[in-house]
């Protein structure tokens, strides 16, 4: 695979030529160094690639010449991640490896122990570099899909609303929570597949509240146990996705 990557979001279906605008152009020539000749694949994050030849390199407005056009596969299954917001600047490094991880869609959350409040303006520029950094781990991983950013909700409005999955799971510390793998094998065994679409739920720091789980087990989330250590957030995160997909990808 081609080290040069750029993301681009062309007018026209069979481009002949994609001018990438100056974030992208600069990302590719100034910082990944890409000249004249080189060969980059543009890709939009709904599956399409373009297979291209750099023909200027201008670090604001570098132009590709289409060689030709593929359309990835998505993977067999579908991942979502239900995230409550953690302080500081985890999300976005949650976003970044749920990207790496192949994530369908990614769904912040407000839960009772969230420290963070965003106004429409904060949230607005969070979104934004949310959306950046899925971009950024997309190119360095070479995922040509990037997850959807569905906007803030609550949590237990979420948990009540969520639908259309085969599992919905949560990571919880409570006694009685139960293996992935064991809820995985019962889910098979009385389907007969495995499960098409996931969704995962993390807490903030401290965990969801004894009311929001209860609210979860009755909207029919599985409680999942990621061992005996405490882990941050974003540790469990990126555990609960990497387990959960090496699991579908081998079932």
């Amino acid at each position: 695979m081609t080290d040069f990557r750029a993301f681009c979001q062309p007018a026209e279906r069979e481009p002949a030529e994609i001018l990438l605008d100056a974030g992208e152009s600069h990302h590719l020539v100034a910082v990944n160094r890409a000249r004249r000749g080189d060969t980059v694949v543009a890709f939009d994050g709904r599956g399409n690639e373009w297979i291209c030849e750099c023909t200027d390199d201008r670090p604001k407005t570098a132009v590709l010449k289409v060689r030709f056009s593929q359309k990835a596969k998505p993977l067999p299954y579908a991942m979502t991640l239900g995230q409550a917001l953690p302080k500081g600047p985890s999300m976005d490094a949650i976003v970044r490896k749920a990207t790496e991880l192949g994530v369908t869609r990614i769904v912040p959350l407000e839960s009772e122990r969230t420290e963070v409040r965003l106004d429409a303006d904060r949230l607005d520029r969070k979104t934004e570099k949310w959306l950046n950094a899925a971009i950024e781990a997309a190119k360095q991983c070479g995922n040509p899909w990037l997850p959807e950013i569905a906007p803030v909700q609550k949590a237990t409005a979420f948990m009540q609303s969520a639908s259309g999955y085969d599992l919905k799971l949560i990571a919880s510390l409570q006694p009685g929570a139960r293996s992935l793998k064991s809820v995985l094998a019962a889910h098979e065994a009385s389907t007969g597949h495995p499960p098409r679409k996931v969704l995962w739920l993390i807490g903030p720091e401290g965990d969801f509240t004894p009311a929001e789980m209860s609210v979860a087990k009755a909207s029919g989330f599985e409680l999942i146990t990621l061992g005996p250590l405490v882990l941050r957030c974003e540790t469990a995160a990126v555990y609960a996705l990497g387990i959960l997909s090496y699991e579908l990808q081998n079932g």
